[in-house]
């Protein structure tokens, strides 16, 4: 009797998974499947006659192009220059809205609403402040920062500067929010426990808060790290489609439309892949490690 009611059960629950099975192998398994198959032929809309099977070709072909190497360098630069802007505000923004106090509901939208609007809406009102589309009191100013900041900087250094200053400022919105539920997940007895252990702050947050949002720390840099990484819209539009810093999604999107490489550009950005896995790894391996050797 027990077997077939925990089978129905089983059977139930496959039935109500299903749909969003269904909609993953759609939207993700489909596309990665058939952006595999590209990277290993020539498909390319420039060419004569039929694509041809090229098996791994086109991956190493990607590591002789300098073209690249600059790419992942500002890639680099882009994701780790993020990545410890976005968990340090993050953080800050999370331990702040902890606590109760007068206006907490006001600071909790203010710092929510720059990842609750659509990404395209967030761009466009971040690029119209940047460089407002018509006369306005401090337009004069933002023009002399930006040919100050290229002139010293070198061009392109502005348009870099301000994808770097949006992901930072919408990218530490989501993680404020996500930190704060995993700060709301850990029972408030522990935190009671530590002020009584220790009156200083930055001990309790060192050796309480950080140790139970080792997997919450862990997801948040992870996240940060891929939505860096594979950044093309944010590059696109905050530039007006005049991309004049080449990072690697836009390396690959360059290769493929302007192009015409698909194969290679599949490539490119399917070489991402193992070094993001690596990442999660090595994260959930620091920030949250198996139990005998937290022992």
């Amino acid at each position: 009797m027990k077997r077939t009611r925990r089978q129905r059960d089983i059977r139930i629950a496959y039935l109500l998974l299903s749909p969003a099975v269904l909609l993953l192998l759609t939207v993700l398994a489909y596309p990665l499947g058939w952006e595999v198959w590209t990277s290993l032929t020539s498909l390319s809309p420039l060419q004569d006659g039929t694509t041809a099977f090229v098996g791994l070709e086109n991956y190493p072909r990607q590591f002789g192009d300098p073209q690249l190497w600059g790419a992942a360098a500002v890639t680099l630069a882009y994701t780790v220059v993020t990545s410890v802007a976005k968990l340090a505000l993050g953080l800050g923004f999370a331990l702040l809205l902890a606590r109760p106090f007068p206006g907490r509901t006001l600071v909790f939208l203010a710092i929510f609403l720059p990842w609750a609007y659509p990404a395209s809406v967030s761009v466009i009102g971040w690029y119209w402040t940047l460089s407002p589309p018509i006369p306005t009191a401090y337009s004069p100013f933002m023009g002399a920062l930006k040919y100050t900041v290229d002139g010293a900087l070198g061009g392109g250094a502005w348009a870099f500067l301000s994808v770097t200053l949006f992901n930072i400022w919408r990218g530490s919105s989501f993680i404020g929010v996500f930190l704060l539920a995993g700060i709301n997940a850990v029972p408030p007895e522990l935190f009671e426990c530590a002020l009584l252990e220790s009156r200083s702050p930055w001990r309790r947050f060192w050796l309480v808060t950080v140790p139970l949002l080792r997997p919450f720390l862990a997801l948040a840099v992870f996240l940060s790290l891929t939505t860096a990484f594979a950044d093309l819209a944010n590059v696109w539009l905050l530039t007006a489609g005049r991309v004049v810093f080449p990072v690697v999604g836009t390396q690959a999107y360059w290769l493929a439309i302007k192009g015409g490489q698909f194969g290679p550009a599949s490539a490119l950005s399917l070489m991402l892949t193992p070094l993001l896995l690596a990442g999660l790894a090595l994260l959930f391996r620091v920030f949250d490690p198996p139990a005998e050797a937290r022992a």
